[in-house]
């Protein structure tokens, strides 16, 4: 009898966690979710199981789900196996013409195909795409200033062929979803001279789905969200409370740029931006479908 009504207690869970979640899954059913899936979230074999579960669930659930994935450690492995040297300004890689045709590789080639397969795997239906097909996303040749260190000029820099997303046609991606796929896309994409182009994972994703009109924009990465200065996570934030955090040293290093992102993909019309930790086991779920979400949502 123990075993018995252990079970049944374990079922009535199970209930319990489901008829939680319901009012979620309604509020985001017909809806578009972007998730930017991150080279260092993509680390672990059990985790990359369990985001294309999660992936497969949002879709039968009746969320539209978009996969952006970028592939950052996968890129310097690559390049170091090659003998390529690489090197980062202002937070971007330095990408030359031999550089572009290996991130092209990665990107768009084996990490694709790895989380098409690995969704397929789990009973979902996805399918590989990057910025040029149906010449999706079209770029310009992104630049950055850097103040020079020993004249303390500020300096334009050249980063070779990274892109900054121009036009985005969302006629692909419409197209697949109506077909009940789910779209993997890597952030590779032309430039407006015909080039290829390396583009920052974050910006794409966020110029996706500000061109979908997204419900929401999930950014995994390895940190729980933002925190404030007891290091205690921000569950939401306006954009005029995150730019005070930011002026006040409270966001500072790696996480400016990223909240930025969040800013500029809402200024382009997603409805509420989330930054949470992918190494965090169904950290798509539980910020999708539980009252207290998983991250650090920052909205209009």
């Amino acid at each position: 009898m123990t075993d018995e009504n252990a079970e049944h207690r374990g079922a009535g869970d199970q209930a319990h966690v489901l008829s939680q979640a319901l009012p979620y899954m309604q509020r985001y059913n017909d809806r578009t979710v972007v998730v930017k899936y991150g080279g260092h979230a993509m680390g672990d074999s059990s985790l990359a199981r369990a985001f294309a579960r999660d992936i497969t669930l949002l879709k039968q659930s009746g969320v539209r789900p978009i996969v952006v994935h970028g592939g950052g450690p996968q890129i310097a492995a690559m390049l170091d196996k090659l003998g390529i040297r690489s090197e980062f300004k202002a937070g971007l890689r330095v990408t030359d013409k031999a550089t572009v045709e290996i991130v092209e590789m990665v990107l768009a080639g084996s990490i694709n195909k790895e989380i098409v397969q690995a969704i397929n795997a789990e009973g979902g239906r996805a399918i590989g795409l990057c910025g040029k097909d149906g010449n999706m996303v079209t770029v310009t040749k992104a630049t950055r200033t850097m103040v020079d260190p020993d004249s303390n000029i500020e300096k334009v820099v050249d980063l070779g062929f990274v892109g900054e997303p121009q036009t985005v046609r969302p006629a692909v991606i419409d197209m697949v979803a109506r077909e009940d796929l789910i779209p993997v896309i890597a952030p590779v994409a032309p430039g407006t001279d015909g080039e290829t182009y390396n583009v920052n994972a974050d910006t794409f994703a966020g110029a996706i789905a500000g061109a979908l009109g997204a419900t929401r924009l999930l950014f995994l990465t390895d940190v729980a969200g933002v925190l404030d200065k007891n290091g205690v996570l921000q569950k939401e934030l306006t954009v005029a409370e995150a730019r005070a955090l930011i002026a006040d040293g409270t966001i500072s290093g790696g996480m400016i740029p990223k909240v930025e992102t969040c800013i500029e993909a809402l200024a382009r019309g997603v409805e509420g931006v989330v930054i949470l930790n992918g190494k965090t086991p169904h950290a798509v779920l539980l910020e999708l479908f539980t009252e207290h979400g998983a991250g650090t949502l920052i909205t209009p």
